[in-house]
């Protein structure tokens, strides 16, 4: 559904380059709305349950502000809010962004020459029927052994710091280490288009209730 011929707005409430640029390669314009939100008091022990619940954070915080904002007075058509969140399990282990350098360079020098899982969730929320629509997807990456220069060169640019587990795997500098990803890329990297697609498709057509989360792995 380009956005040529859409008949409804989106907010997408992320700051995230690559989900901005995912959203855009869709076919979508839209524009941008951040939540405040302290993710780190949000804990779930299940990767796909820590990263649902941070995205239904971020839609609430999201629709807090907007009742103070004219972003929706006078707009006739449907409008739609995508939230979303991504973590990276490396051998059983959730990791978000990294702190310092310290834990950037051992999450990345763990990948090396082997392998983490990527969970990341979409919520779309109508904003005008209230229907909120929320599902989940998982990828695997593959690595070849990462020279110790490139990953000093990833934690000096601050790469590490702006991704879950430090992993960005579009950077030119990561990219030729990637062996395999075993699912879709763009999970990986924070929006799955197909999940998001089916989402607003839902949002759109079914009348207002509470989030339903889907597997989509």
């Amino acid at each position: 559904m380009a956005a040529a011929e859409s008949s409804f707005k989106i907010i997408l409430g992320s700051s995230s380059m690559a989900r901005q640029r995912i959203l855009a390669e869709m076919g979508y314009e839209f524009t941008i709305m951040t939540a405040d939100i302290d993710e780190k008091s949000i804990r779930k022990e299940k990767p796909e349950d820590l990263v649902t619940a941070l995205a239904e954070a971020k839609a609430i915080a999201i629709m807090a502000r907007l009742q103070h904002t004219d972003i929706l007075k006078n707009v006739a058509c449907p409008t739609l809010l995508i939230t979303a969140d991504t973590v990276v399990v490396y051998k059983g282990t959730i990791r978000e962004k990294p702190c310092n350098k310290d834990e950037a360079r051992e999450f990345i020098k763990g990948y090396s020459g082997g392998h983490a899982a990527v969970v990341g969730s979409v919520l779309v929320t109508n904003l005008n029927s209230g229907a909120s629509k929320g599902g989940w997807e998982s990828a695997e990456v593959y690595f070849h052994d990462i020279p110790n220069e490139v990953i000093d060169s990833l934690i000096d640019e601050g790469i590490p710091f702006k991704v879950a587990g430090g992993l960005m795997l579009e950077h030119p500098l990561t990219l030729p280490f990637v062996d395999a990803v075993i699912g879709a890329t763009d999970t990986v990297m924070g929006l799955s288009k197909s999940l998001t697609e089916k989402l607003i498709e839902e949002a759109l057509c079914q009348p207002g209730s509470s989030p339903r989360v889907q597997n989509m792995s």
